[in-house]
């Protein structure tokens, strides 16, 4: 199954992530800064990509930035989106070779017996030798796995079983290719958010969406080298926005807010404090990813700026 019935002008996120902003697109960019929408950034940068979808809507709707600098600590989503920039072919032709096998066999249980092959597989060579087909593989598994989450064990190994899903849009050739021409003014980076700071000047704009916030101090203490965020990194990242702040760079920051679960609960008002030049918005977003029902559907999550 190509995409060819589903083609659209505008690119859009090639991988599902978790915390992906696509349903806070119209929030953000309210609240991008005029210096932005007037052609006067010529840099932005995005020290979490995860899927890019506040990336790819920037890169269309403001054409005037000559450079992107897209960092994430996941190496495997980044070398993923250099495969995309720097070996495209390769990895649609793998792909379209993975989507044919994939809808040549009649049932799910089949199905999932190729997936689970592909998956041993991917994460046998990610750590030794990163390749187009491995970049292909790990799309591979975002369309066909369980809600299309990417997930690690405690040994790093991905570990999200299979989806069952009757047609996925396992190569989304079009999209692939304008996210491709995109992504050639890029800089891809892996790293820690702070290896951005070389990247920063007057003429730059920043938009973080770390990972959320713990809600409770037993929520989440795996380090940010596995995919998670502790609370020391939150502050940490605080503190980076203060040092913006002082050389007069503009940045967005979209979090969780603890409030939903502990009214009391103040983090970000006292790192982000309004006595600083912060403001601190509130909008409506929508839980997708839960494995619990009721836990799903519209909470408050953050945008925080420094400018008004």
């Amino acid at each position: 199954m190509t995409d060819t019935l589903l083609k659209t002008k505008f690119a859009k996120p090639f991988l599902k992530w978790a915390g992906g902003k696509g349903q806070l697109v119209d929030e953000i960019d309210s609240r991008l800064p005029q210096e932005l929408k007037e052609g006067k950034i010529k840099t932005y940068i995005e020290p979490f990509i995860g899927g890019g979808a506040i990336f790819f809507h920037i890169a269309q709707e403001y054409p005037d930035i000559d450079n992107y600098v897209l960092i994430d600590v996941n190496k495997d989503l980044v070398n993923c989106y250099k495969a995309i920039q720097t070996n495209l072919e390769q990895v649609i032709s793998e792909l379209k070779l993975f989507e044919d096998l994939y809808f040549s066999i009649p049932t799910d249980e089949k199905r999932q017996a190729l997936f689970l092959k592909i998956r041993k597989s991917f994460n046998h060579e990610k750590d030794n030798s990163y390749s187009s087909q491995t970049a292909a593989k790990l799309i591979f598994l975002n369309k066909t796995c369980f809600n299309g989450l990417y997930r690690v064990n405690q040994s790093g190994l991905f570990n999200v079983p299979f989806g069952k899903y009757g047609k996925p849009n396992i190569c989304p050739e079009d999209n692939l290719r304008k996210a491709s021409d995109l992504l050639q003014k890029a800089t891809i980076l892996c790293g820690d958010f702070f290896c951005c700071r070389e990247y920063v000047d007057k003429n730059s704009f920043i938009y973080f969406d770390p990972p959320y916030r713990p809600i409770s101090k037993t929520a989440s203490f795996t380090s940010y080298a596995k995919g998670d965020f502790s609370e020391e990194d939150q502050i940490r990242l605080a503190g980076f926005c203060k040092w913006l702040s002082k050389r007069n760079v503009k940045f967005l920051l979209s979090n969780s807010d603890p409030k939903n679960e502990n009214p009391k609960d103040s983090f970000f008002e006292t790192h982000y404090p309004k006595s600083e030049g912060f403001i601190i918005d509130r909008v409506k977003a929508s839980r997708a990813i839960n494995c619990k029902g009721d836990k799903r559907g519209q909470i408050n999550e953050l945008i925080i700026t420094n400018y008004s």
